[in-house]
């Protein structure tokens, strides 16, 4: 059975450059970067050479703007508790409802700790309120950390322009986003649209680089005070010895996402678009969730009414098929995706979703097994739900009239 992988915004496989790129530093260019003697300097200047790399693919910023973390999650806790330790005079932060994670748990942690935190909603399609996010900011405001693009529904926020009032509204507010699913998806110019961005969180494995290392942008001149201690690596900013083999694997793949960018884009779009086309047709009481507004052109979140997505997850990975739910079931609670109840998904499909998110190396072949396989996967299930009607092949009526989905057939 030929796997088909549709879960690239979980991780992405390596790519053949990037590994490539990455072998002579496990092997024959070991030496620390920070040691003293000649056969240590060349890979020291390969870490600066990545670390420029990747400022150049950033719109030209200072190469020391950039600081090499373990991982986005890494970054993320960098940024905002940085930030706020470096900045006990201002305690308000402004976020969303519908960060991932390793933002919404640090600004719960930061609403434990004394900071005030706003979580702004966002409406049915998964946008901001752009009134109520100007109404958010105080003169006792001091973060504001909004993501470019959701990893579970791919709807991308107006970053650049979120930045812009932010900074018109008042130049001390730091401005953080989280690009952790766009940055090699989608432009980002830090010294163009991006100018109003301070801090700019990214990881190496959502775009075709391995697990295990990141990087945090830090605009010069922003206050944001060391995470790790210890050594005087990263200009004192971030303790421990380079991951040298990482980092230049990496700046290999921001590299080739923007080699790449147009052909990429136009791919992975086409699948998308023919996957939702031919799903939606093939099974009712279906929705596609973020839909009306700006997404990745890699992801696909579909609410399927009236199943569970940990029962569809089960067999899709019984047909060799790799997906994500937006129930977070699957990680050992009940309760279903935040992202989604932020966006008033209905209790019918509230739990029953999938995400699939693509990537330069899927193929029209995956998407043909995704179709072949995924509506008789519905299909099964929903015989099973007490919600349904197995013999009408329906919901149930009285379900139904509670329930009734927005897009349905």
């Amino acid at each position: 059975m030929k796997l088909v992988y549709a879960d690239n915004n979980a991780t992405t496989q390596v790519a053949p450059e990037v590994l490539d790129a990455m072998l002579p530093f496990f092997k024959d260019q070991y030496f620390n970067p920070s040691s003293m003697y000649e056969s240590a300097r060349p890979v020291a200047a390969t870490v600066a050479a990545a670390r420029a790399e990747i400022a150049r693919h950033l719109g030209g910023v200072d190469p020391k703007e950039i600081l090499f973390t373990s991982c986005a999650t890494e970054s993320n806790n960098t940024a905002l508790q940085g930030v706020v330790a470096a900045n006990p005079q201002r305690r308000h932060v402004v976020t969303t409802a519908v960060e991932h994670p390793a933002v919404l748990e640090v600004c719960k942690h930061l609403q434990r700790s004394g900071c005030e935190v706003t979580f702004l909603p966002v409406d049915g399609d998964g946008n901001l309120d752009m009134g109520e996010f100007i109404r958010a900011l105080r003169s006792d405001t001091l973060l504001v950390s909004i993501m470019h693009a959701n990893n579970e529904t791919g709807v991308v926020f107006p970053v650049e322009q979120l930045a812009r009032i932010t900074k018109e509204t008042d130049p001390q507010i730091v401005f953080h986003t989280d690009a952790t699913q766009s940055l090699g998806k989608l432009p980002i110019d830090l010294t163009g649209g991006f100018a109003g961005v301070d801090l700019l969180s990214f990881s190496g494995h959502k775009l075709h680089a391995p697990k295990g290392v990141g990087a945090l942008f830090i605009r010069r001149g922003t206050p944001c005070r060391p995470f790790m201690i210890g050594g005087h690596q990263e200009d004192g900013r971030r303790a421990g010895t380079e991951n040298v083999a990482l980092i230049v694997g990496m700046a290999r793949a921001v590299a080739l996402a923007a080699e790449r960018h147009d052909e990429d884009t136009a791919h992975i779009g086409r699948l998308r678009d023919r996957l939702e086309t031919v799903l939606v047709e093939k099974i009712p009481y279906v929705q596609i969730n973020g839909q009306k507004a700006p997404r990745l052109p890699n992801t696909s979140n579909l609410s399927c009414h009236y199943i569970e997505g940990e029962g569809i997850l089960f067999e899709l990975s019984s047909a060799g098929i790799c997906a994500s739910s937006g129930s977070a079931c699957t990680s050992g609670s009940l309760e279903p995706s935040h992202v989604l109840l932020a966006l008033k998904v209905p209790f019918t499909a509230v739990h029953g979703s999938i995400r699939f998110s693509l990537s330069r190396y899927s193929t029209e072949e995956d998407i043909d097994r995704i179709i072949e396989v995924f509506p008789q996967i519905v299909q099964r299930l929903r015989h099973a739900s007490p919600y349904w009607d197995s013999a009408r092949n329906e919901p149930r009526g009285d379900v139904d009239t509670l329930f009734r989905p927005k897009h349905h057939k």
